[in-house]
């Protein structure tokens, strides 16, 4: 069942994902300008070499990306399904080959190889560190541990954030699970399909997925559970659906946090055993 969401904690997960950055024109490297707008449009097909572009993602929309060098110039770049995403020192982890584009977030230092589209800049290439990465996702999801275990790194991130942006929940889809399990129903099947086809009719649109579990269980073995639910409708959702991969968000499980109703009774834990499945447009760029 799909429901509009403005619940304060799902609002606060929310708040930390993106950055706000003034959006550009052009594919082409410009000057900061005021317009909140993140737009570029292909005229051709790839053919020549472009820049090689090193900076920070600014902002995410859609199959764009804009990457804010040192000197505060802006490009947007286009990512598609020949992009390239790699990452040093290792593997990315869970679902490294369908969710590499998924964890390009906000803040996190790319150098992108690219290709002339006419006006367009198109990625060939995004290259990241691992350790980047990880302290990009705990900015995100606010890992106290994990602050305290890279602090360095964490600060330089952090204070290239800035500003945080907040995304507009368009609507929300909860899909339920048995206790201890992560298969989907066939009911909630249908109802990721009707989710992403909700999506690709709004402009701009990326997908977050989240999941929970009741009171069942450890908090580890919760943490797990949650993951994977979080992962099997990702996977669902790309492969069946046909969404996007660099569309969705990095996926995040919540364990028991956020309960929907009490886990006092069966009814209530029933309800707790869930992925949300929001569908997000940036403020800056809804309704354009």
């Amino acid at each position: 069942m799909s429901v509009i969401t403005t619940r304060p904690n799902v609002l606060f997960l929310l708040a930390t994902l993106a950055v706000s950055a003034p959006g550009i024109s052009s594919a082409q490297q410009q000057q900061p300008s005021s317009e909140p707008e993140l737009r570029t449009t292909m005229s051709a097909s790839p053919s020549a070499k472009g820049p090689d572009i090193k900076g920070v993602i600014s902002a995410r929309s859609g199959d764009q990306m804009q990457v804010t060098a040192d000197d505060g110039t802006k490009s947007v770049i286009v990512i598609n399904d020949a992009t390239k995403v790699k990452a040093s020192k290792g593997p990315l982890g869970l679902g490294r080959s369908t969710l590499a584009a998924a964890s390009l977030l906000n803040g996190l230092p790319v150098s992108v190889k690219t290709l002339q589209a006419g006006d367009a800049l198109v990625a060939s290439q995004i290259n990241f560190r691992n350790t980047d990465l990880k302290t990009a996702t705990m900015i995100r999801t606010g890992t106290a541990q994990g602050f305290g275990e890279q602090t360095a790194a964490t600060d330089a991130l952090r204070g290239r954030m800035g500003d945080i942006d907040q995304y507009n929940i368009k609507a929300t889809t909860n899909v339920n699970f048995d206790t201890g399990k992560a298969q989907l129903s066939a009911q909630a099947r249908a109802d990721l399909c009707a989710a992403a086809s909700t999506a690709e009719g709004m402009k701009n649109a990326l997908i977050l997925v989240v999941g929970y579990t009741d009171s069942t269980g450890g908090e580890e073995y919760n943490q797990q559970l949650s993951e994977k639910r979080a992962s099997r409708v990702v996977n669902y959702v790309q492969q069946a659906c046909h969404w996007k991969p660099y569309r969705m968000l990095t996926p995040t499980g919540m364990a028991e946090a956020d309960p929907l109703a009490s886990n006092d009774s069966p009814e209530g834990k029933a309800q707790n055993r869930r992925v949300a499945v929001n569908i997000l447009v940036s403020k800056g760029l809804d309704g354009l």
